[in-house]
């Protein structure tokens, strides 16, 4: 459950920092009113409704975005990590609608007595999405109608509205790197669950490296570098991964890559380096050029140094 919950606030102050959740819409949702949505445009009112629920309260956000033809869009955001899937989302999110439309609509009294009750009233859009990173498929209804008992016979009388997923095991590492943004980052990060992902952290293409240092703002490195760490323990990183990975956070501060990614990358790669030596302790002071790389191999299939060290023992004559 700590995992889970580092997960959480992790992705919590991804969709807090509005330049990173304008970017979140803008790559995941194709709808042409928010391609120039701004961080200035984006208002959040979390803790307006979070208190009126008892649990998962951390994994949820609120935002009202305010549109060019100021009208406003409310989005509801909530974060889903365990590989269980939680049925109950479509009923949470129901809820979450009518709490924001019953605030919507007594904001609209405060300003003029009555004026829900004209013709003319009309209550703001909102958009209910789930992003789902668990490791399972997400199985439940996205259709609140889908939940509901003799849905056929009653189903002019229930509420027919759909929530967007953004399964992030949908997206392969190329697609993702397409978008092109700061958030691109984190996601690649986040879906490094093991070593045996397709696209490491330290074999990222060149351009696409360079693109994101070109774009990333410096008042924005201590965010990424903070929430980088907290996906990579929750991905299951070993303890000289995560200590290598938070080295490059000096080195950025020092400028000695050129930048922070370059930093992670060749830290990650010194981090390989490190673990090489990490295991032959114990009777060889070095390898073989072939020992050396089947113990990458064997590192990149996301063994432990320790599991490494048994195979490579077993090996020995």
């Amino acid at each position: 459950m700590a995992i889970h919950k580092a997960a959480d606030n992790s992705f919590k102050r991804i969709f807090d920092d509005h330049r990173l959740f304008a970017d979140f819409l803008k790559d995941f949702i194709r709808i042409d009113v928010l391609e120039n949505i701004k961080s200035d445009d984006i208002e959040d009112i979390s803790e307006r409704f979070l208190p009126l629920f008892q649990e998962n309260r951390d994994a949820d956000t609120l935002k009202r975005i305010n549109l060019k033809d100021h009208t406003s869009l409310f989005v509801i955001a909530i974060l889903e990590h365990e590989s269980k899937v939680n049925y109950r989302s479509c009923f949470k999110i129901l809820q979450y609608i009518c709490l924001v439309l019953d605030a919507w609509e007594k904001e609209a009294e405060k300003e003029k007595a009555g004026s829900s009750l004209l013709k003319n009233f009309k209550y703001p859009p909102v958009l209910p999405m789930i992003f789902y990173d668990g490791k399972g498929s997400w199985t439940a209804e996205r259709n609140f109608l889908q939940r509901t008992h003799l849905n056929k016979v009653f189903e002019k009388y229930i509420p027919k509205f759909e929530y967007e997923l953004i399964n992030l095991n949908d997206y392969p590492e190329e697609e993702i790197m397409k978008f092109g943004d700061a958030l691109s980052f984190l996601l690649l990060v986040d879906k490094l669950r093991s070593n045996k992902g397709k696209i490491q952290i330290t074999q990222l293409p060149a351009d696409y490296v360079e693109k994101l240092r070109l774009q990333i703002p410096d008042d924005m490195n201590k965010l990424l570098i903070d929430v980088t760490l907290s996906l990579l323990e929750k991905s299951g990183y070993k303890r000289w991964e995560a200590e290598q990975a938070a080295s490059f956070v000096a080195k950025a501060e020092r400028k000695e890559y050129g930048g922070m990614f370059e930093a992670m990358i060749e830290s990650m790669k010194e981090g390989r380096e490190e673990a090489w030596v990490e295991g032959w302790k114990g009777g060889h002071k070095e390898g073989s050029e072939e020992e050396r790389k089947y113990f990458l191999g064997l590192l990149d299939q996301g063994l432990s140094v320790e599991e490494i060290k048994e195979r490579l023992e077993q090996k020995r004559p």
